[in-house]
C-alpha cells in the first residue's frame, strides 16, 4: 500500500467514527427528549441533522475518490465499501433520531396528564436498541466480530418489542381513545426504535465482512 493511500484510509476512518459519535448521540438525546418530554433537547436534535447530512455526503465523496485515484484491492477495496455502506446506515439512523425528536415535539404538546396516564413503556426496547447501536460501533473499532454476532442476536429482541407496542397500543385504544394521539406517537417512537436496531444490525453485518469477507446478510443470526 502507498503511503497517501494509507494516510487516505486513516483519515476515512476518523471520519466514520466521528460520524459514529455524532449519530450516536442524536438518538441518544432523541430518547432523552422523549423521556423528559424535553422540547428543547428535540429541537436541538432535528437542527443538528443536516452536519449528519453533509458529513454523509463528504465521507461518500471521499470514498469514490479513493476508488478512483488509488484503484485499491484486496482488503482495503472490503475497507472503503465497508466504509460507504456503514457511512449510509448512519445517515439512515441519524434521520430516524430526527423522527423521534419530531414525536417528541408532538407529545410535548399534548395535555401533561394525558401523556402521563399512558401506560406504554418503552424502557426496554429503548436500552436493547441503545445496546445494539453502541456495541455494533464498538465493534467497528475494535474490529470485533464476536460482539458483532451478539449485537444481531439482539435484533429479535426489539422486533418482538415492537410487536408487543402495537398490542398494548390497540388495547389501550379501545378502552382510552381520548389518548390516541399520545398512543399513536409512541408507537411511531417504537418503529422508528425497531428501525435504528435494524440499521445497527447492519453496522454489525458490515463489521463481520470487513474482517472476514463474509456476507451474513440475509443468514440466521443464530
Amino acid at each position: 500500500m502507498s503511503t497517501v493511500l494509507q494516510r487516505e484510509l486513516e483519515k476515512l476512518k476518523r471520519a466514520i467514527l466521528a460520524q459514529c459519535a455524532a449519530v450516536q448521540s442524536q438518538v441518544r438525546n432523541a430518547i432523552t427528549a422523549v423521556a423528559r418530554r424535553d422540547e428543547s433537547l428535540a429541537v436541538k436534535v432535528i437542527q443538528s441533522d443536516a452536519e449528519i447530512d453533509a458529513k454523509e455526503v463528504e465521507i461518500e465523496e471521499e470514498c469514490l475518490k479513493l476508488i478512483a485515484l488509488h484503484q485499491p484491492v484486496a482488503s482495503d477495496l472490503r475497507f472503503i465499501i465497508t466504509a460507504l455502506k456503514i457511512n449510509n446506515d448512519l445517515e439512515r439512523i441519524g434521520d430516524l433520531a430526527v423522527n423521534i425528536a419530531e414525536r417528541s415535539v408532538s407529545l410535548c404538546r399534548e395535555n401533561e396528564k394525558v401523556v402521563h396516564s399512558s401506560p406504554v413503556d418503552l424502557t426496554r426496547m429503548v436500552e436493547t436498541t441503545r445496546l445494539m447501536l453502541e456495541n455494533s460501533i464498538k465493534s467497528l473499532v475494535n474490529l470485533d466480530t464476536e460482539l458483532a454476532k451478539k449485537v444481531r442476536l439482539l435484533d429479535d429482541e426489539v422486533d418482538e418489542e415492537n410487536r408487543k407496542m402495537f398490542r398494548t397500543v390497540i388495547r389501550e385504544a379501545q378502552k382510552h381513545p381520548e389518548i390516541l394521539p399520545c398512543l399513536m406517537s409512541m408507537l411511531s417512537v417504537s418503529r422508528y426504535l425497531e428501525r435504528i436496531a435494524d440499521l445497527a444490525s447492519n453496522i454489525a453485518e458490515d463489521v463481520i465482512y470487513l474482517v472476514h469477507g463474509e456476507i451474513v446478510r440475509h443468514r440466521s443470526s443464530g
